[in-house]
């Protein structure tokens, strides 16, 4: 008779019973003539859930919709889709992150914008102010010499600057 030192005993042992866990992984169901069989394949398609009588562990029940006698079949079940691999993933998340830092762009030009409008808005109202105060005003020429402004170039100044108050007050 052999003889195995302790450790070589236990690690026999293990391995007998994975072998055997392994064994039991097996399909055991009834067929058509009420015969027990058993394989380590799956039984056929037309067996029966109620005559499957083991699975192997992890194998989930898988449910077959049989529809009423008088109705159409309906098209198979669909196939569960699996899930996005991880190189979809990380591409969908940095999509997200670039439709984020697009959006705050977004909001900070607006932000700015609307300052500049503001301001615009502001020194024109105090342009018309002025325009419309009576006080003498002048302006520089195509020569560049200063100029006191008359009457009709103050009203044109005014309507020029009534657009601006239009379209940047609003």
């Amino acid at each position: 008779m052999l003889k195995f030192p302790p450790l070589a005993r236990v690690a026999l042992v293990v391995l007998t019973l994975c072998l055997s866990a392994q064994a039991q992984a097996q399909w055991k169901w009834r067929d058509a003539a009420g015969k027990v069989q058993y394989s380590d394949l799956p039984p056929p398609s037309g067996v029966p859930e109620k005559d499957i009588l083991q699975r192997p562990p992890g194998q989930k029940l898988q449910v077959q919709v049989i529809p009423p006698p008088g109705t159409a079949p309906s098209a198979p079940p669909p196939v569960a889709a699996s899930g996005p691999s991880k190189a979809e993933q990380d591409q969908a998340a940095k999509q997200k992150q670039q439709e984020l830092a697009d959006k705050q762009k977004l909001a900070e030009q607006e932000r700015k914008n609307a300052q500049i409008r503001r301001e615009n808005c502001a020194r024109a109202q105090d342009n018309m102010r002025l325009l419309q105060d009576g006080r003498r005003l002048n302006q520089l020429n195509d020569k560049g010499e200063r100029v006191i402004m008359d009457d009709e170039a103050r009203a044109v100044e005014q309507r020029r600057v009534q657009e601006t108050i239009n379209s940047e007050c609003r």
